[in-house]
């Protein structure tokens, strides 16, 4: 209890309350430091390529004007690093968790060129590198590896913005590389949807219950 109470201690010692916590930034992923970076025309997979599956990047000036289906989910790690590499992990999870558990069919007769056009956006939430500083910055995440989820359609840069969860498990493993109990959960949506070439001031269309939807 001592090592549990010490460990939840110290994590709270990091952390400021709301009123004195500096401004939240998002971060975006751009075509230098995002998706762009490393996508290609081909799959980002070994496997999915083996396959003749894997997602591809969208269009040059794509927009996902049509907003079909919307899946979110969690991940998160334990054990070993505590940055770059764990958040990687986790991430991967949250969106493997979002979209393992959903049947898709009718995305084939939906969207114009079926599953092989879908646009893909994928939004991660990912705990500071340190509350502490007065502009936070998410932790480092590894978005080649989050791209090798998805075995079609066209993926868009993906954004990453502070957000997710740090927490003591109680539990440290020496094995398993562990400093401390400290254990990173991220939070991932995936929005599917298409282009319809049309163009307005709103991201994508919405349907409000105020007009009749």
């Amino acid at each position: 209890m001592s090592r549990l109470s010490n460990s939840i201690k110290s994590l709270a010692s990091r952390i400021k309350p709301p009123s004195q916590q500096g401004p939240t930034i998002l971060r975006t992923c751009s075509s230098t430091s995002g998706t762009q970076e490393f996508a290609t025309n081909q799959s980002w997979s070994e496997e999915w390529k083996s396959l003749g599956l894997g997602a591809r990047l969208p269009e040059p000036g794509a927009q996902m004007t049509n907003l079909l289906f919307v899946q979110t989910g969690f991940g998160v790690d334990q054990h070993g690093d505590r940055g770059k590499e764990g958040a990687t992990k986790a991430a991967i999870r949250a969106v493997r968790n979002a979209i393992e558990f959903n049947s898709i069919p009718g995305m084939i007769e939906a969207v114009p060129g079926g599953r092989k056009e879908i646009l893909i956006r994928v939004k991660l939430g990912v705990p500071p590198k340190n509350e502490q500083d007065s502009v936070l910055e998410p932790v480092d995440v590894d978005l080649s590896h989050v791209a090798k989820v998805f075995p079609y359609g066209r993926l868009m840069p993906i954004q990453v913005v502070v957000g997710g969860l740090l927490f003591p498990t109680g539990r440290i493993v020496h094995e398993l590389g562990d400093e401390n109990d400290v254990a990173i959960c991220v939070a991932a949506s995936v929005s599917i949807g298409y282009d319809s070439g049309e163009r307005s001031d709103a991201s994508h269309k919405t349907y409000d219950t105020r007009d009749g939807y």
